[in-house]
C-alpha cells in the first residue's frame, strides 16, 4: 500500500512515516496544501492520503474540497489536533472517508488505512435535483439550470435539507434541528428569515416558486423545482 502524508510538521510526519513503514505501508510527504492538492490530483498512484487539516498554502479543508471538485475521489483520512464535533462534520461534509485525532495509535491508523483501501474509492455522490434546481454535495455547488447560485453556508444547508425532502412539508422545528447547531438559543423566527434569503437567490431571479409556505404546518419544496 502506497500513501500520500500531507502534513506541514516534520517531525510528527517522520514520526507517522517509520510507524506505517513498520505496518508495511510506504508514505511520501507533502508539506504544504498546495503541493498536496497537485499530488493527490495530479499522481495516480496513491491508495490512500492522510490530510492534516493546519496547513500552510491551503487548508486541509480546502485541499479536501478542491480534490472533490476535481473528481478525485482516493480515500482520505484526517489527522488532526483539532478534534472538536464540529471540525469532524465539516470533513465528512467536504468528502473525507474517516478522521483521527492526535496522539493516535499507528496500529489503529495503519488499520484503518486498510479498511479505506478495502472499500476503494467512493462513489461521486449523486446530485440531488427539483427541477432545473440541482444542488451538488461533492462540489457543494448549487444552480439553476447552467447558471451557478451562491449560498451562504447557512443557506446551502438548508437548501440541502428541503432538497433531500422535496414534496414532503417541513416544520421549522425540524428545519431547527437539522440545520442550525444544537446550542442554538434563538427563536425559529430565525427559519422564517433564512427561507426569505433562500428565495431571493433560488426563485425570484429565475420567476419561480419553488419554496412554499404551508400555512400552520411549515415549509416544502416542489420536487418540479418550482
Amino acid at each position: 500500500m502506497r500513501i500520500l502524508l500531507i502534513e506541514d510538521d516534520a517531525r510528527i510526519a517522520e514520526t507517522v512515516r517509520r510507524g506505517l513503514a513498520g505496518e508495511g505501508i510506504s508514505v511520501d510527504i507533502v508539506e504544504d496544501g498546495v503541493d498536496g492538492l497537485w499530488a493527490a490530483s495530479e499522481r495516480a498512484c496513491y491508495d490512500a492520503l492522510v490530510l492534516d487539516i493546519m496547513l500552510p498554502g491551503l487548508s486541509g479543508y480546502k485541499v479536501l474540497e478542491g480534490l472533490r471538485g476535481r473528481e478525485v475521489w482516493t480515500p482520505v483520512l484526517m489527522l488532526t489536533a483539532k478534534d472538536g464535533e464540529y471540525d469532524e462534520a465539516d470533513a465528512f461534509d467536504l468528502g473525507a472517508d474517516d478522521y483521527l485525532t492526535k496522539p493516535f495509535s499507528f496500529v489503529v491508523l495503519a488499520a484503518r488505512l486498510r479498511a479505506l483501501v478495502r472499500r476503494g474509492e467512493a462513489a461521486r455522490p449523486a446530485v440531488l435535483a427539483a427541477g432545473d434546481l440541482t444542488l451538488d454535495p461533492a462540489r457543494r455547488r448549487v444552480a439553476r439550470g447552467a447558471r451557478e447560485v451562491e449560498l451562504t453556508p447557512r443557506e446551502y444547508a438548508l437548501l440541502e435539507f428541503l432538497i433531500r425532502r422535496a414534496g414532503a412539508v417541513v416544520s421549522k422545528a425540524e428545519i431547527l434541528d437539522n440545520v442550525w447547531d444544537p446550542e442554538f438559543g434563538g427563536g425559529d423566527n430565525v427559519v422564517e428569515v433564512y427561507v426569505r434569503y433562500l428565495r431571493r437567490k433560488i426563485d425570484e431571479p429565475f420567476g419561480r416558486q419553488a419554496v412554499r409556505t404551508v400555512r400552520g404546518a411549515g415549509y416544502v419544496l416542489d420536487p418540479k423545482g418550482g
